[in-house]
């Protein structure tokens, strides 16, 4: 009887609560309809926008995180990169950022001989990645998660000398267009 009367006297404080939550939120949306009325078309505008990018943004971060519990591997590292992580401590500079800039110019005034072995390693890193990506994709068909597998359009395609050639094919005829553009503008 006892534990009766306690769930009687819960409800009843919840049920307070509750009127109280729904008298706030009448007043919330009075309040929210009165500062959208006195906004002008362009700020209304801006305002879904925004509202749209922060949606955006959090959907990004959402499927970010699922792929990483999912275990998807991580893109392969680019020469700079494993430079980078080597040197960075060894390197002189008051903040990261100097650190950074000071080690960007070193590997520009780096001889292709001595960047050769961080190159080396970056080719390692990226059929390190395509392997990994592959049992990744496969693992992901079986479990019916075709939307995370990527399309062959997606896949990096490698250029062959015919395509290279036909690229440069492509591109000739605005070179000439370009260069007698400029010829006409400095005659005048």
């Amino acid at each position: 009887m006892e534990d009766y009367y306690c769930i009687e006297l819960h409800l009843k404080i919840c049920q307070v609560y509750e009127e109280a939550r729904k008298a706030d939120w009448r007043t919330y949306e009075e309040q929210l309809a009165a500062y959208k009325a006195q906004l002008t078309p362009a700020q209304a505008a801006a305002l879904k926008e925004e509202r749209r990018k922060r949606l955006a943004k959090r959907r990004s971060f959402r499927k970010k995180r699922e792929l990483t519990v999912l275990g998807k591997p991580k893109r392969p590292r680019s020469g700079f990169n494993i430079f980078v992580s080597e040197n960075f401590q060894k390197s002189v500079g008051v903040s990261p950022a100097a650190k950074l800039k000071q080690l960007f110019e070193t590997w520009q005034n780096l001889p292709s001989s001595e960047k050769q072995p961080y190159l080396q390693l970056a080719e390692d890193d990226k059929v390190r990645y395509e392997n990994e990506i592959k049992s990744w994709e496969a693992k992901m068909a079986e479990l019916g998660r075709q939307d995370l597998i990527r399309s062959k359009e997606q896949q990096p395609k490698k250029k062959t000398a015919e395509t290279v050639q036909e690229a440069d094919r492509a591109k000739a005829p605005l070179r000439g267009k370009k260069a007698i553009l400029k010829l006409k503008k400095s005659e005048e």
